[in-house]
């Protein structure tokens, strides 16, 4: 049977050591002596004494937490960045602490509420955009260090996102080499990518000597693109069809619409020449490569992204959040599929 403590300071007494010792051990093995290290580690092994170590965090001025806030987690964009996110934050020596607003203005400001609350050292976030509480946001930015990954709000906060502006002229260039000008389909402008991509796409186009069209509706504010994609497509073709072969879409999940209402109607997504309608897209979302066919879209860069926001937060940390660090716009890559 294995001994039993109740108690941090029991423990400590068990394997000899101080109390602070044995608080300095768990904040860093390798501070403590290697000697007084096997003790503590050796007496762990015999005993079912575990830590509260959430409870220690909350009694110092700062933890080793770190608040990761996102506009949803059912996003497979949102869960792979978090994903990536916490396990670089766990190799740092913190402990990651995930927060969805769930697209709501009142849940992302009581996230950043909750995050001070807990004290955490910084975090890393998802902004909602259009609908965010900028005083709430702004004065997080004043009490600890924070990062914004995916968008942004104005001003000076660190940022970490895609080059939209290079993304979409590469697709836009590849969808005219390789057939009809592309239609460009948008979603409502809920933060800054929404614009970026429309201007970059506009802008490629008219460099190219091509007409933008730009369909979808873009003033009700909504998360739910694969609907919107699906219902606006299905009206559009039962209306007399859509005004063009190749549709770009602002994102894939709109893309997953469009290409289900197409399938509906009886037309054929492909790049071959019996195919009715090319779709291509922009994120390259961890199902992007299941859907049939297989989508056509820009990459953004995953580990890039998530590796740059956690490296810029510590840097901030490492220098009391006085480093001037600038923001950082990643290149996307092509990914072509059967769909485009």
């Amino acid at each position: 049977m294995p001994m039993t403590h109740k108690t941090m300071q029991d423990f400590a007494r068990s394997c000899g050591v101080s109390r602070p010792t044995l608080s300095k051990y768990f904040d860093d093995p390798t501070s403590v002596k290697p000697a007084t290290r096997k003790r503590i580690e050796d007496a762990l092994r015999s005993s079912d004494y575990q830590p509260n170590l959430f409870a220690r965090n909350l009694n110092r001025k700062r933890t080793r937490s770190i608040g990761i806030v996102v506009p949803t987690v059912a996003d497979p964009f949102y869960s792979e960045m978090v994903s990536r996110i916490e396990l670089r934050l766990r190799d740092e020596g913190y402990w990651p602490i995930v927060i969805s607003s769930h697209g709501s203005t009142e849940l992302e400001a009581e996230a950043t509420r909750t995050i001070l609350s807990l004290k955490v050292s910084g975090a890393l976030i998802a902004p909602l955009g259009q609908r965010s509480d900028r005083r709430a946001l702004e004065k997080l930015t004043q009490v600890i260090p924070i990062v914004y990954f995916d968008t942004y709000l104005e001003g000076s906060t660190p940022f970490v996102g895609n080059n939209n502006s290079q993304s979409m002229s590469t697709i836009v260039d590849y969808l005219c080499r390789s057939g009809e000008p592309p239609i460009y389909f948008d979603i409502p402008h809920i933060n800054h990518n929404s614009p970026e991509r429309l201007n970059g796409y506009v802008t490629s186009m008219k460099r190219l000597g091509n007409e933008p069209v730009v369909i979808g509706n873009t003033k009700a504010y909504t998360w739910d693109f694969e609907r919107i994609g699906y219902e606006q497509t299905e009206k559009m073709l039962s209306q007399g069809g859509l005004p063009g072969k190749t549709i770009l879409c602002n994102n894939d999940r709109l893309a997953f619409g469009v290409m289900a209402a197409a399938f509906s109607s009886g037309l054929k997504v492909g790049r071959k020449a019996d195919c009715d309608l090319r779709v291509a897209a922009h994120d390259d979302h961890p199902l992007s490569r299941y859907t049939c066919p297989a989508l056509t879209t820009m990459a953004q860069d995953f580990a890039a992204m998530a590796g740059r926001s956690v490296e810029t937060l510590l840097t901030l940390l490492d220098e009391d959040g006085t480093a001037v660090v600038p923001k950082v716009n990643l290149d996307a890559t092509l990914v072509m599929r059967q769909s485009a």
